[in-house]
């Protein structure tokens, strides 16, 4: 009788990227202008119908590199916060990144209603970084910052300011609109032009988290393995933490604000390749692009022209799979 087949960690990797590239070929095809896997390799390998060169190339590919990048670079902030944390309940929300991003999004269009259209982006990406600033600042007591005590205040902040932002959101005209569909996490839109603006943090930031590999790994076995192996423990926490977070709003810059990304992908992750985080991360970034871009190409395809938002789904899935894991945790303690 033969067994299931099994593979060795690292062949993983190679298998979820093929997985990706399937999808990809799947996305371009899936829209109100059906292509099949076929015809859509015809129409990349060689000169075709200009209609379909048209949305291939100028309207789908673009998409689905800017969703396969923005959910890698979530999915990678959620596996550095949750071993620096030590929770794997951990995700960016926890260190304010998005109420910080939402809030700032909602003030760029209030007080610079004629700002270009990079504008909207670029405020998210700052709001999350001085979002991240008020809980560090916050949670530093003694010269030091506990994981725990980071967490509580993480979500106190963002409690506080995503309170604020639908109180503004209340009181505003339909001029913010724009906001809201930023907000609710989407693809929809994104050219190439929206790709290179998030690829240059990302072609530094992605290298620096594999780079960083090692001193990840001890920073998530606990203070006393890191003081005993002797580690400057809250240098190396504020680089973790910071560059966590800068991976988690560069990814808002891209696509919005994409909820449970950042926790499904780094925890499904570690049940295929354990927690090392040499297999890790790229893992966790491989499942969280075929996490996003499935989510967009299913919100595209299901009531085709009509287009559910990627950040919908992926919260209808996250939503039941962070009370699972809850419930888990329960089951432990």
């Amino acid at each position: 009788m033969l067994g299931r087949p099994t593979f060795s960690k690292p062949a993983l990797l190679p298998l979820l990227a093929l997985a990706l590239l399937a999808l990809g070929v799947l996305a371009l095809g899936t829209g109100a202008v059906r292509m099949g896997p076929v015809e859509v390799i015809q129409a990349l390998a060689g000169p075709r119908d200009e209609t379909y060169t048209r949305i291939l190339y100028e309207l789908r590919l673009p998409r689905i590199l800017v969703g396969a990048v923005c959910g890698a670079l979530f999915a990678a902030s959620g596996a550095i916060l949750q071993g620096v944390v030590r929770n794997p309940l951990a995700s960016p929300d926890i260190v304010g990144v998005a109420a910080g991003a939402g809030l700032a999004a909602v003030f760029t269009l209030i007080l610079l209603p004629k700002a270009p259209a990079w504008g909207l982006p670029v405020g998210a990406f700052g709001g999350a970084l001085a979002a991240f600033g008020l809980v560090y600042l916050l949670a530093r007591k003694a010269g030091e910052v506990l994981p725990i005590r980071l967490a509580l205040i993480g979500v106190a902040v963002e409690a506080s300011l995503d309170g604020l932002r639908r109180l503004i959101l209340v009181r505003a005209d339909d001029s913010i609109a724009q906001a809201l569909i930023f907000l609710s996490g989407t693809v929809y839109g994104a050219d190439w032009e929206r790709l290179f603006r998030v690829l240059p943090f990302a072609a530094i930031l992605i290298p620096l988290a594999l780079v960083l590999h090692r001193r990840l790994d001890v920073l998530s076995f606990g203070e006393e393995t890191a003081k005993s192996l002797g580690m400057r423990l809250e240098p190396a926490r504020l680089v973790a933490l910071g560059l966590g977070t800068a991976l988690a709003a560069v990814a808002v810059m891209g696509v919005g604000i994409l909820g449970f990304v950042g926790l499904i992908a780094p925890h499904a992750a570690r049940l295929l390749v354990g927690s090392r985080f040499r297999l890790l991360l790229p893992a966790s970034m491989l499942l969280g692009a075929l996490l996003v871009v499935g989510a967009d190409t299913l919100g595209r395809g299901l009531v085709p022209p009509l287009e559910i938002p990627a950040g919908l789904l992926t919260t209808l899935l996250g939503a039941p799979y962070f009370l699972y894991l809850m419930r888990k945790a329960g089951r432990v303690r």
